[in-house]
């Protein structure tokens, strides 16, 4: 296996461990190179999303799994503006998986979602997330090449979860009556990629979350009580003076069913709710 991921961030480094023995070749692309000594000894190249590199299609050669998790823009896929040539003209190209978000189901009032619930995005941030899906199928369907789309949850783990928050005081119990969001440990991400590349179950969409959705304000309190620290004070949705981006996830409410990759990838998780996941990471 050959893998290249445009996006060698947080979870790409997670599917890169999880496969590291059966990979001959790793590499990928970073918007900067400044952040110490590439992972694995993956070999990097730096791309931002505003021109075609030939370093990044140099790496590109011999590619066979393909993982993307950099976001588009105002006027698509980045990737495939730029590269979508080079892609179409790998000979051993088997699979690609695109990263992008349960933001494109937009807001449902907290009832369930899944894979085939039409996607109401009310952010021109996942509008966009639906458009590049899109992209990526239609590439899919041109070249013949496994492409599927994994929506991922709201992503926690090693170093970014509620824990880090607490110990930096950072963390608040916002309150809104009705309010749930969904996540996933990204070590469970990993374990659904590896997963799809191992199994072509015959879709093209696969929703990654957790088993539980569950209030903002208890996740916060069950890390609280891990730490032997004060339960943070509730703090009404309308005091907490929430604004911009963050906004607009709390403007949603749904919660996302995750039974296609139980089903039919046979994926069993490791943290199936907050409270697996929270522990693991005290140890």
């Amino acid at each position: 296996m050959r893998l290249f991921c445009f996006g060698f961030g947080y979870t790409a480094e997670a599917l890169a461990r999880r496969l590291s023995a059966r990979t001959a070749a790793l590499a990928g692309t970073r918007t900067s190179l400044a952040e110490g000594a590439p992972p694995l000894g993956a070999k990097l190249a730096t791309f931002q999303g505003d021109g075609a590199s030939a370093q990044v299609s140099n790496l590109l050669g011999g590619t066979t799994h393909l993982l993307v998790s950099v976001p588009p823009d105002l006027e698509g896929d980045v990737v495939l503006r730029h590269f979508h040539d080079d892609l179409a003209a790998l000979p051993e190209l088997a699979w690609v998986g695109y990263l992008s978000t349960v933001g494109v189901y937009g807001d449902w009032q907290g009832q369930w979602v899944d894979e085939r619930s039409p996607t109401r995005p009310t952010s021109e941030r996942s509008l966009r997330r639906v458009q590049a899906e899109k992209a990526w199928l239609a590439f899919g369907s041109g070249s013949g090449r496994r492409v599927e789309i994994f929506r991922l949850s709201g992503i926690y783990g090693p170093g970014r979860s509620v824990i880090d928050n607490l110990k930096a005081g950072t963390a608040r119990r916002v309150v809104k009556p009705g309010q749930v969001f969904n996540r996933i440990h990204v070590d469970d991400i990993a374990r659904v990629l590896v997963a799809a590349i191992d199994k072509a179950a015959g879709h093209s969409v696969y929703n990654v979350s957790d088993d539980e959705p569950a209030p903002p304000q208890d996740v916060v309190a069950y890390a609280a009580e891990l730490l032997g620290l004060p339960i943070p004070p509730e703090i009404p949705f309308e005091q907490a003076g929430i604004k911009g981006m963050a906004a607009t996830f709390w403007a949603e409410s749904k919660r996302v069913s995750n039974a296609r990759i139980k089903a039919d990838l046979g994926v069993e998780l490791a943290y199936p709710t907050y409270r697996e996941g929270l522990s693991a990471l005290m140890s």
